[in-house]
């Protein structure tokens, strides 16, 4: 079977600076082991797989894989995909506006121009275990006092959040891989004096297979709905990401009653087809 291909660079106007993601068009005649397979082969963090929707709502379904499993729903995946989508010729309902179907449930996604944005799916939040924090706080090479709060957040994929003193102790951890794998995703995040950017973003996927995500759409979004419900970050800001990496990530953030957006350019990298 030959099926049309995409690999799109997320939250960046430059190849090569984002999150890559492979996105298979027209994918209904694939299994979940097939699926799972080519997500491996690409060894990106994430593929998708482009499918009819069966919602009367969405304008088409996606799943989800990273090398290591499904996933229910994630941030850069879901820009990624619909800017292939809309590539490909794909017409929404509504002009402006695309409605995604995920193993989460429908997400809205606004088109400006060559930004996009996805509402944030409802983030749970919850304590995070003394003993716990303790030993990710050692993988990660951080002491207490640089972290000023710690949140589990989930909206599909958990992290464990941490809010850090600055963005110069976000950028400065070298974390522990063997160590976090058995812990934790673990999301952190800081704040910048100057610059074009507000805050300073990374995170660590051991768990999954992937050491350190270059662009992760789902962290930031929680992160947001956690610290501007606290007060601690203004409702529209810019984060960084992936700037350990050699990557130029920027995510938006607007916060409009209670919505979350969370926002990115993507730049398509490669055209071709597949065969399976």
């Amino acid at each position: 079977m030959k099926f049309a291909f995409t690999q799109v660079d997320v939250f960046t106007e430059s190849p090569m600076r984002g999150n890559p993601l492979a996105v298979v068009h027209s994918a209904d005649g694939l299994s979940d082991a097939q699926m799972q397979s080519f997500a491996r082969w690409t060894n990106l963090s994430e593929t998708t797989f482009l499918l009819k929707p069966t919602s009367p709502e969405a304008d088409y379904r996606v799943r989800i894989f990273t090398p290591g499993g499904e996933l229910p729903f994630a941030g850069h995946p879901t820009l990624g995909t619909c800017h292939a989508w809309l590539e490909q010729g794909g017409i929404p309902k509504t002009a402006g506006r695309v409605v995604q179907q995920c193993a989460y449930g429908l997400v809205p996604i606004r088109v400006e121009g060559r930004r996009a944005a996805f509402a944030a799916p409802p983030s749970q939040r919850s304590d995070v275990d003394g003993e716990l924090l303790s030993r990710v706080l050692s993988a990660l090479g951080l002491v207490p006092s640089q972290v000023r709060a710690a949140q589990w957040l989930d909206n599909g994929p958990k992290w464990l959040g941490l809010l850090l003193t600055d963005a110069d102790a976000v950028l400065r951890i070298e974390p522990d891989d063997a160590v976090l794998k058995g812990l934790a995703k673990v999301g952190v995040m800081g704040a910048r004096a100057s610059g074009d950017t507000q805050f300073e973003v990374r995170a660590f996927a051991a768990p999954l297979g992937i050491p350190e995500d270059p662009v992760t759409g789902s962290l930031n979004a929680s992160l947001a709905q956690w610290l501007i419900g606290e007060g601690i970050a203004p409702a529209s800001y810019v984060a960084a990401q992936g700037t350990c990496m050699d990557r130029t990530g920027r995510v938006h953030i607007e916060c409009e009653r209670d919505t979350v957006w969370v926002g990115g350019n993507s730049v398509t990298c490669i055209r071709g087809e597949l065969s399976l």
